[in-house]
Parts: C-alpha cells; structure tokens; sequence
C-alpha cells in the first residue's frame, strides 16, 4: 500500500509540474508586472513586450525609440501615401507596409477598431487617448492599454511619453538617449541665440502655417515654439497667450512688416497664388525687397514631428544669426537629425525630393 500511495504522489507531482509549466507558457510568457501610466491607472502589463499597438501620437514616438518593428498594428494613414513630412510614417513606409491599421485620428477625429486590435493579437495597447477612451478600448480589446501624453512638442510632458513606452517595451537607455539628444539640442540652441543681444535680432515672421491645411500668409504661428527655441525676435508676440495657428487680417502683416519670413513649404503655393493677385501687397513688405523668404517643412503632420522642428530651428537660426551658427554645415547637422531620431540615411533628400526643403522663396515664381 505505501509503495502504491508513493507512486500515486510522485506521479501527482509530476503532473502538477507539467500544470505549473503550461499555465506560465513554460517561459514566463504569462507573467506579468504592474505600471503606472500618465492618467495614475494601473496597468498589469507582460513582463516581456514584443507586440504593441500604438494609437494616437505614440506611433511617432515608438519610432523614435527604435519599435517599430515591434508594431503589430497602429492609429494612422496609409504609410505607403505618407509625404516625407510626416517623418516617422514615411520612415516606416516598408516596415509598416503590411501592418493593418486598427485606427485613425486624422482630422481631429479619433476612432478605432477593436475587431481589428483583437486580430493583431498586442502584448500591450499604448495610446495618448483620455483615460476614458483608453479604458472603453482595453474593456473592448482585453489587453491592457497604457496611456502616454499626446505631448507637447519640447514639452516635460513628451519626456514622461518617453520614458513610460521605454519601460513598458524595455527600451528605457534609449528614451534617455532620445530626452537628452532633444535638449542637447535645445540647450545649444539657445546658448548660441542668447550671444546676441535683443535689440540686434532681425524680426520674424512664420506664415503659410499648417494647422487644419494649409493657409497662404494670413495663416502664422504664435509662440511657435521653433522660434522659441531660437529666441527670436518673433512680431506675433502678445498675439495669442497659447502657442497655436493664427487666421490674421493680410494688413497686419504689413503693420508688422518683418525682416524674415519664414514659410511651411506646403502654404508656398497659396502664397504665391495670393502674391499673383495681391502684388502690391506684398511689394510692400521689407522681407520681400531684400529677399529674406524662406521655407521649411512644417513642424506638424499628423500631430507635431519632433525632428523636423529642431532641423527647422537650426535652420531659421543660420539665416538670423549667421556668424553664431557659421561652424555647423547645415545639411551635416539635418541628416545627423534625421538620422538619430528616424534611423535613414540623407533624409534630407527625401523633403528636396518632394518640395519640402529648405530654401529661399522668390516671390511670384
């Protein structure tokens, strides 16, 4: 009887090894952890994250930090449409290729598609939604969603964005390495703008903005915050208390009359279609006498890029205080942008390729 009760133990044993191994996956692949998000929900998330969603702003920032080819399915526009404007969805155009998209935020308009979350089978949902959404969509999906700023372009809140996709998916060197590249950048910047004294900076001007489309130049940002990373001279101070896209009255820009002006490349052609019917208008305009017009392209597509401003900066910046920025070829500096945040070679080309460099504007051509 003891020999048969030992064999029925062992044999009990044995079994519940097999139970305790099938019901962690045998790898721990079951095992999960605890994060706090942006909202203070607590998420119990695998302790392992190789499959994301990420929905809302956070497809740009899982590409900053080197995930995109962790991504299953993803909120946005066909990458194989993206303009190179829109950076990190261009970026990812054959990475992406085939990866479904589950959502949409385009125009303002947030939707997204469970059936098709489900589907893709994520470890973890990331989205820069509001707690309720993010809490219908992890009901809905059964997988565990966390929530992220949408971000503030330079903004602490982009940092925190940052630094929880970068714990959550185990990539936290390389959210550091990305906070501390952005305000590197920023800090010499400004440490170069703030040599030359107030009253020695040319005003300025940024027009055609995008913002709902484009706009031709009664379209202009206030407390853009490429002009103040650069500390310029901008003629919209006082305009707005919040950094936004302005309709103005054209007249305004001629009280203002500033020295430079800088263009998004995608308003260039309204601008010119306007300078085609208006010509006295702008004739009137000092930056137009002495052929201070530029273009870059713009800081937002498909919520704010983080690259593409900091290039635009470093740019505006060589034109309005030349001999503080006459060390830096601004071409080597763009690419070594592009290439840290989006991981291509000479994406410079990429913008000249389709209208969106970087260059003097002559009006009416």
């Amino acid at each position: 009887m003891k020999k048969i009760t030992a064999f029925i133990l062992s044999i009990l044993i044995v079994l519940g090894g097999f139970v305790g191994c099938a019901g962690n996956g045998g790898n721990g692949a079951d095992e999960t952890r605890p994060i706090t998000d942006s909202a203070g929900r607590t998420v119990e998330i695998p302790l392992k994250v190789e499959r994301i969603v990420p929905l809302g702003n956070a497809p740009r920032m899982v590409t900053y930090l080197g995930l995109s080819d962790k991504v299953v399915g993803y909120s946005g526009s066909d990458p194989t449409k993206a303009t190179p404007v829109t950076a990190y969805a261009y970026a990812n155009r054959e990475t992406w290729a085939n990866v479904p998209i589950v959502g949409t935020d385009s125009a303002g308009a947030t939707a997204y598609y469970p059936e098709e979350i489900i589907g893709v089978n994520p470890d973890v949902i990331i989205c820069s939604y509001p707690k309720e959404l993010a809490d219908e969509i992890q009901t809905k999906t059964g997988t565990p969603v966390v929530i992220v700023p949408q971000g503030e372009l330079f903004g602490k809140d982009y940092e925190q964005a940052l630094r929880i996709i970068g714990d959550v998916c185990g990539v936290s060197d390389r959210a550091e390495d990305v906070i501390n590249y952005i305000n590197n950048s920023l800090a010499d910047l400004k440490a170069r703008a703030s040599a030359i004294a107030d009253a020695d900076k040319p005003t300025v001007l940024g027009a055609a903005a995008t913002f709902k489309g484009a706009h031709g130049i009664e379209g202009v940002y206030t407390k853009y915050a490429v002009f103040q990373a650069i500390l310029a001279n901008d003629v919209t101070e006082g305009l707005s208390e919040t950094a936004s896209g302005v309709l103005i009255d054209k007249e305004k820009v001629i009280v203002w009359n500033p020295q430079y002006i800088f263009f998004d490349s995608g308003g260039v052609g309204l601008v010119h279609a306007d300078y085609g019917k208006n010509p006295d208008f702008y004739a009137q305009l000092v930056a137009v006498k002495d052929g201070n017009l530029y273009q870059y392209p713009s800081s937002t597509s498909y919520y704010s890029n983080v690259e593409i401003p900091i290039v635009n900066a470093y740019y505006a910046a060589s034109l309005l205080y030349p001999e503080q920025f006459k060390d830096i070829d601004f071409e080597t500096k763009a690419n070594e942008v592009f290439k840290f945040f989006l991981g291509v070679d000479n994406y410079l080309d990429e913008l000249v390729a389709v209208g969106a460099g970087y260059g003097k504007v002559t009006i009416g051509n």
